[in-house]
């Protein structure tokens, strides 16, 4: 393994469950960085690979491991002996470091771990609600049963401060308080026995908040079993939207979260390779929550009593909301996303929750299926009495017959690894023609697709939705 004369400049050993037992400066301080101790099973995952590895098969390794003990990157150069008793039996190996190398890692990026820490907080939150930039409640959105009460009061008052549905102990100064202030802080809401924290994403720039912010309200732990027990009479038999959805979800938005803490070190240092592996956990779980969302969508929209709440809504809005939702899809695949302009108004008599969650799915697979570099659209226009909006993309369009399948359940056109369910569309259309609406698409293969919603038109908005 080496030449006479080397020199060693650390030793370590470890025992036969790979636990540090004895190390010198270089590893004892590393082990501590990576949240190990001495006695400690080896916390440096690479070198932990290396010892495993030796020990299992007998074998004296000299090999190169990396690590980051937080402000360093380290490659150091390692020989590694599995040691063994009078007897034969392993008892663990010893380590000698031939070569250290430090490098200060590039600073970190404040923008992208602040946006990566806001999309902890989505995943891990029980309620979201949408404010203005005065922080008075616009929409609120929960699935948790024991915030039933506190949503139905804060629908009933949109307009007033969301502090005004939340108890914040100790706390008499006047709400609500700057949002930086109110950034993380914990509060209690009547009717649920859980404490919660409140995490706001300010919208907007080059002032932040200045187009308002989303509210994301995370339970201190999961709610129980025995929190759903009420009301469990009056059901006719189980339903997977009802009953199974807020179940599943909970603990599929911990795993994104806790994968995407671990992605981006925000709980400590790590190989870059196992930040990669944190990447896989957390796409694969977001799309068994897409898959999830769309099965509960699924019930609800064949449902015999599913049906809409139309009000009169502006499309225009409702696109721009949505290429806000999905720029940062976008510009990691390099699309550009061409919203209606500011100005551009085309009126309807919709529900715009629904809109948004067609157009969602619309925009969602144009990003998906289109080619880099290239545009994704969305265009408004009026034939009669109908209001139309038109989400368009450059990718590989559709043939005729695939035009007439794209619409049916679990329909994917042979795409098998693109993490879709083949619901989407199917559904989006059965809410538009719930709408009193439809969803078409016109396409010619190598041209792009051209998905329209059309809904009824309306000539002026309301004051008040209904």
């Amino acid at each position: 393994m080496t030449t006479v004369g080397t020199r060693y400049i650390a030793h370590a050993k470890t025992d036969a469950e790979a636990r540090l037992v004895e190390a010198d400066d270089l590893l004892a301080e590393l082990q501590q960085a990576c949240g190990g101790s001495i006695g400690t099973r080896i916390a440096i995952p690479e070198l932990l690979a290396l010892v495993e590895k030796a020990q299992t098969y007998g074998l004296r390794l000299a090999r190169q491991f990396e690590a980051v003990d937080g402000e360093h990157r380290i490659t150091a150069w390692v020989e590694i002996a599995p040691q063994t008793d009078d007897e034969g039996e392993a008892e663990g190996c010893a380590i000698d470091v031939v070569n250290w190398h430090t490098e200060a890692l590039p600073p970190e990026n404040d923008i992208e771990a602040a946006r990566r820490r806001m999309e902890i907080n989505r995943h891990l939150a029980d309620c979201t609600a949408r404010l203005d930039s005065q922080q008075r409640l616009l929409s609120v959105d929960t699935e948790a049963a024991d915030l039933a009460e506190f949503a139905q009061k804060a629908l009933a008052h949109v307009g007033k401060p969301w502090t005004d549905f939340v108890i914040l102990p100790g706390n008499t100064h006047q709400q609500p308080l700057h949002w930086r202030l109110l950034d993380g802080t914990t509060c209690e809401i009547e009717g649920s026995a859980r404490r919660w924290t409140a995490h706001l994403e300010p919208l907007g720039q080059p002032q932040p908040g200045s187009a308002g912010f989303v509210l994301y309200l995370t339970a201190e732990r999961p709610l129980s079993s025995a929190g759903d027990e009420d009301e469990s009479g009056d059901r006719e038999g189980p339903s997977f939207g009802r009953d199974l959805t807020p179940v599943l979800r909970q603990p599929i938005n911990r795993i994104i979260a806790n994968a995407e803490t671990i992605r981006t070190k925000l709980a400590g240092p790590l190989a870059d390779e196992y930040s990669s592996y944190a990447a896989d956990i957390a796409t694969a779980a977001q799309h068994l929550l897409a898959l999830i969302d769309d099965l509960s969508d699924l019930e609800v929209v064949e449902s015999e009593d599913f049906a809409t709440a139309p009000d009169r809504i502006e499309l225009a809005d409702v696109a721009r909301r949505a290429c806000g939702i999905l720029g940062v899809r976008a510009r990691e695949k390099g699309i550009a996303l061409v919203a209606p302009p500011e100005g551009e108004s085309q009126l309807a008599i919709a529900e715009f929750r629904r809109v948004l969650q067609i157009l969602l799915n619309l925009v969602g697979n144009a990003i998906r299926y289109s080619p880099a570099d290239s545009q994704v659209w969305i265009r408004l226009d009026r034939i009669g009495n109908r209001a139309l909006i038109t989400v368009a993309d450059q990718g590989h369009g559709l043939g005729e017959d695939q035009q007439e399948r794209v619409f049916e359940k679990f329909e994917r056109l042979g795409r098998s690894g693109d993490g879709g369910s083949g619901l989407g569309l199917y559904i989006s259309r059965r809410i538009a023609r719930a709408m009193d609406g439809d969803l078409t698409v016109e396409s010619a293969p190598g041209q792009g697709a051209r998905f329209t919603l059309s809904v009824p038109a309306a000539e002026d908005l309301r004051e008040k939705p209904r």
